[in-house]
């Protein structure tokens, strides 16, 4: 398989995964692929749970905005990265979930689904027109993986943030993850997951009384516009769908040394969240923390085989669709020490080729290191995240250091 490299990073070709899918199957893409479903869900579903409830939704709406979420991104997600053999992790907006929690109080739900379909219809329009893949193309390498580091870097220090809240438990993680890194690598993930879970339960740390059992009920709404949720929910969401999610979700793709078609896949999730909006789905966007666990090398050494996570991440959120609300409440009762642990230790191997990429050009290493702090510092501004500000503030700086370097060259 013929790589190809831009600014330093070795892009793999698309391998012919439909025909190759059964023979790449391997048991570390298929644990990077549940462990990405175990810290995407676990972290971020009690954001719409909190949302619903402050809506005054009924327990089957906000299992129907779940449901419907997991199923569109991830039958999108497993269906593009089997057919493509690239792994594309699509997920919900995480930040458009937080915004939601105080701005969808006060509005008629039929026209918040009104303004679910607008940000959709906007991220559809992006897509078909072709305005994301020169976007892309204008980040360096550089910037992209500094990028990746800083979004990662605090889940990195979240293993030892949280020893002081779970010793017993964290500790028994980091020494599993080490010796299984000394004796079998590939499977380390997988046996700290089964190790933590089994290790909870035995401590007494998951509070069964939680657990609640039932099948998702997807609920019909249909929309109403009106100016007002126009802007106070459609508009931001898109802004902060696209800001937050898909250009950061891209950025980690090529950082990872893929070249996904950008547009088509944004424009694959703008149609995706049209046709689940009618039942509660407020954005279908790209992942960003679930996207960097799948690709990388945890889930597999050959970068043409990490297609494997993606799609394991994906049927598995097909899997939840159908019991979302009551696995929301599942995920509450884990351990929060748990959750931040694994993802840490899932992520430790691609916060380091992040940080070698980043700074493997000596050109460009200032304007990945403003790059990295920016974004690992966490800050916000008119809604919209850290890693959205720290690109940009990557590039300002890249364009600052290279006008200079032309102009001292003229």
């Amino acid at each position: 398989m013929s790589d190809t490299t831009q600014s330093g990073i070795n892009l793999p070709s698309p391998s012919p995964a439909p025909h190759h899918a059964r023979r790449d199957i391997s048991a570390s893409a298929v644990a990077a692929g549940l462990v990405a479903v175990l810290v995407s869900f676990g972290g971020t579903a009690v954001l719409m749970v909190q949302a619903g409830h402050a809506a005054g939704l009924d327990a089957a709406r906000i299992g129907s905005w779940i449901g419907s979420l997991s199923l569109a991104f991830g039958f999108g997600g497993a269906f593009y990265s089997l057919r493509t053999g690239l792994p594309i992790v699509m997920a919900w907006s995480t930040p458009g979930a937080a915004l939601l929690v105080t701005a969808l109080v006060g509005v008629p739900f039929n026209e918040a689904i009104g303004a679910y379909v607008l940000a959709a219809g906007l991220t559809l329009i992006c897509g078909l027109f072709g305005w994301i893949d020169p976007i892309l193309r204008r980040i360096p390498g550089e910037i992209a993986a500094a990028m990746l580091a800083g979004v990662l870097l605090n889940f990195g220090m979240g293993i030892f943030s949280n020893v002081g809240k779970q010793p017993a438990l964290v500790l028994a993680m980091c020494a599993t993850y080490l010796a299984c890194r000394r004796w079998a690598p590939r499977y380390a993930v997988l046996v700290v997951m089964v190790v933590a879970i089994a290790l909870a339960f035995g401590l007494d740390l998951i509070r069964l009384d939680l657990l609640d059992w039932h099948l998702t009920e997807f609920v019909w709404t249909t929309p109403a516009f009106s100016a007002q949720a126009a802007v106070s929910l459609g508009i931001p969401l898109f802004v902060v769908a696209m800001a937050s999610q898909n250009l950061p979700g891209l950025a980690i793709l090529q950082a990872a040394g893929y070249l996904p078609p950008a547009s088509r896949i944004v424009a694959a999730t703008g149609l995706l969240g049209l046709l689940a909006a009618p039942f509660g789905a407020h954005s279908v966007t790209m992942g960003a923390i679930s996207a960097a666990i799948c690709t990388g090398p945890e889930a597999h050494p050959d970068p043409a085989k990490r297609y494997i996570a993606a799609a394991t991440y994906g049927l598995g959120y097909v899997g939840l669709s159908v019991v979302a609300g009551a696995v929301a409440v599942f995920f509450q009762a884990l351990p929060a020490a748990l959750l931040a642990a694994l993802a840490g230790l899932a992520l430790l191997g691609t916060i380091v080729g992040g940080m070698a990429a980043a700074m493997a050009n000596p050109q460009r290493r200032e304007a990945a290191l403003i790059t990295l702090l920016a974004t690992a510092s966490g800050f916000s501004f008119w809604g919209i995240g850290s890693a959205f500000w720290g690109l940009a503030a990557g590039l300002l700086a890249h364009t600052a250091f290279e006008y200079k370097r032309a102009k001292a060259g003229a």
